[in-house]
């Protein structure tokens, strides 16, 4: 038996339309889980759902998980339809890089509402016995952000770092429900955000970040295949633990 397949689990995929969340979606099915995948761009989410493994067993919820009044009703009406969760995985997030002068309470309440709060209310949902299996694992995306000091990310930086430790919180409460709960911390990875902000930043700057990362910039798939790990039983004795995958950036 392979321990590392999930084969015959249900995973629930926030941010699944691009970037890591996409990788995750298509890496899973790739090991033979079912999905729910989140995203607020429907046209971007069938493109993911194009790319899994044929014969994967797909449902879909179009929403923006910050401002979403019914997350619960969605979630329970798509598990009638595909069965139990047995895994998440929380990959939808915002990245702002701004001198400190320049951050506002609005920016500190718009990047936690999507990269904290939502994460939060989905894992508080899918925690309930009714929508989950036995057993199952909760995996955050968070950033070494939330672990190492990043200029211009005061807001960015303390939303992941309040990822890492309520998800430590969270694998206290929830371990007696069987739930493991972990966060994955990865460095500059290949995605339309790092485009962006190597686009605001400049030439320069972009240079001294790769010079960051002795194993270069990761994949998507790098950090897709941690969570794999950690959804699979392979994990079974890992809670409460942020996997840092990062290339080395933060053992300099």
């Amino acid at each position: 038996m392979n321990q590392f397949s999930l084969k015959d689990k249900i995973i629930l995929i926030t941010g699944a339309s691009s970037g890591i969340g996409r990788s995750c979606s298509v890496e899973c099915s790739n090991s033979g889980a079912g999905l729910i995948l989140v995203a607020r761009n429907e046209e971007e989410l069938q493109k993911t759902v194009s790319m899994l493994a044929p014969h994967t067993k797909v449902e879909t919820i179009i929403a923006d998980i910050a401002q979403s009044d019914n997350l619960e009703e969605l979630i329970a009406e798509k598990v009638l339809q595909i069965g139990k969760i047995s895994g998440f995985i929380h990959c939808a997030g915002v990245e702002k890089t701004l001198p400190l002068k320049k951050h506002t309470p609005q920016l500190y309440h718009d990047i936690f509402a999507v990269n904290v709060i939502a994460g939060f209310e989905i894992a508080k949902i899918l925690s309930l016995k009714k929508y989950k299996t036995e057993a199952s694992s909760f995996v955050f995306i968070s950033s070494v952000a939330g672990m190492v000091g990043e200029i211009g990310k005061a807001a960015y930086s303390s939303s992941k770092g309040a990822v890492i430790s309520g998800a430590r919180s969270m694998a206290m409460e929830l371990s007696r429900s069987n739930i493991r709960v972990n966060s994955i911390s990865p460095a500059m990875v290949h995605t339309p955000i790092l485009e962006k902000m190597f686009a605001d930043i400049g030439e320069e700057a972009a240079e001294e970040i790769l010079k960051k990362h002795p194993l270069g910039i990761g994949n998507p798939e790098d950090v897709a295949n941690a969570c794999i790990f950690l959804l699979s039983d392979a994990a079974k004795w890992i809670t409460g633990s942020n996997l840092v995958v990062d290339g080395g950036y933060s053992a300099q």
